[in-house]
C-alpha cells in the first residue's frame, strides 16, 4: 500500500482540559484521503523535547509532501495560520510532563525564526470563502505549539520536497462550555476547515498576493 503523503499532527489534552480539537482532528483524517493524497494523523506529547522527538519518528515514518501541525488556541475566535516559529521555549504554565522551561532555545545555535512554507493567505482567503472563520495569526505563542512549529521547520530544512506550517484551531462547544463567553466551533467546521486548508496547499504553489492587513 502507497505510504501517506500528508501528515497531520494534533496534541494531547493539556492545561487541564480532557479533549484537545487538534487531536481530535488527526484522529479523524488518519487514513482518509485529501486530494488524492492518503493523511496519516498523528497525536503527539504536550511536553516539549518529547513532542519533537515524537514528530521526528512520524516524519521518517511517513515522508510525507506536507505537514499541518495543529494546536489549541482557546480563546481565539478563528483558525488561526500561523506565520513564523520563533526560537524560544518560554512556558507560562507546565507541560503535562512537569517541565516549564523559561527563555530557552528550541534548538541550540539555530536561526531565531523560521516562515511557514503553508500559502497561509490562499489559505485563510478559501477558509473564509467557504463560510469558515479564519485569519493570519503573527505568533503561535512560546509554549509547546510553538516549540514544535519551530522543531517541524528546522526539520523541513533537509527536506526540501516537502512544505509545513502550523495552525491553531478553536476550543470545541464542550470546551468553551466551562469557559463562559469563549468561542467555540464544532469539530465538523474544524475537520472541513483542516481538509480545506490541506487541499488548498496542495494546490497552491506560492501564496496569494493579498495585502497582509486584509486577512490579519
Amino acid at each position: 500500500m502507497q505510504a501517506p503523503t500528508i501528515l497531520v499532527t494534533g496534541f494531547e489534552p493539556f492545561g487541564g482540559e480532557s479533549i484537545n480539537p487538534s487531536a481530535e482532528i488527526a484522529r479523524r483524517l488518519d487514513g482518509g484521503m485529501v486530494e488524492g493524497r492518503r493523511v496519516a494523523g498523528r497525536v503527539l506529547s504536550c511536553a516539549f523535547g518529547r513532542a519533537r522527538e515524537e514528530l521526528l519518528v512520524a516524519l521518517a515514518d511517513v515522508a510525507p509532501v506536507l505537514v499541518v501541525a495543529l494546536g489549541q488556541a482557546g480563546g481565539r475566535r478563528e483558525v488561526s495560520l500561523e506565520r513564523v516559529a520563533i526560537n524560544v521555549d518560554d512556558a507560562r504554565i507546565a507541560d503535562n510532563a512537569g517541565a516549564q522551561p523559561i527563555d530557552r532555545p528550541v534548538v541550540a545555535g539555530g536561526p531565531v525564526a523560521y516562515w511557514s512554507t503553508l500559502p497561509i493567505k490562499a489559505i485563510v482567503a478559501a477558509l473564509r470563502a467557504a463560510g469558515l472563520p479564519a485569519a493570519v495569526s503573527q505568533s503561535a505563542g512560546t509554549f509547546v505549539c510553538n516549540h514544535l512549529f519551530f522543531g517541524l521547520m528546522h526539520a523541513l530544512e533537509r527536506r526540501p520536497a516537502a512544505r509545513g506550517g502550523f495552525v491553531h484551531v478553536p476550543w470545541l462547544p464542550e470546551q468553551a462550555a466551562r469557559h463562559p463567553g469563549e468561542f467555540a466551533l464544532p469539530l465538523a467546521d474544524q475537520l472541513r476547515a483542516i481538509e480545506l486548508v490541506i487541499a488548498t496547499a496542495l494546490k497552491t504553489p506560492t501564496d496569494a498576493a493579498l495585502a497582509g492587513g486584509a486577512l490579519s
